[in-house]
């Protein structure tokens, strides 16, 4: 008589840190997460652009599901 083949555990994925280095979880359950085009060619954009581009912002809705999934773990 042969044994139960033993059912294969859900493998848990692990967090990305460079992800979550980078993000943060409000306690709305929101992703906080700093702008992009900061940096680069900078003399280029406007006094303006760079000042609002300093504060941080909440993670696109549309993401949320991918980035869910980054901080897994």
């Amino acid at each position: 008589m042969k044994a139960k083949a033993k059912k294969p555990s859900k493998i848990k994925m692990k967090t990305k840190k460079t992800f979550a280095k980078r993000s943060k979880l409000t306690g709305t359950g929101k992703l906080k997460v700093q702008h992009n085009y900061v940096s680069h060619f900078a003399a280029n954009k406007s006094h303006k652009q760079k000042m609002h581009l300093r504060k941080a912002t909440t993670a696109n809705s549309a993401d949320m599901k991918r980035d869910s999934q980054l901080l897994q773990g």
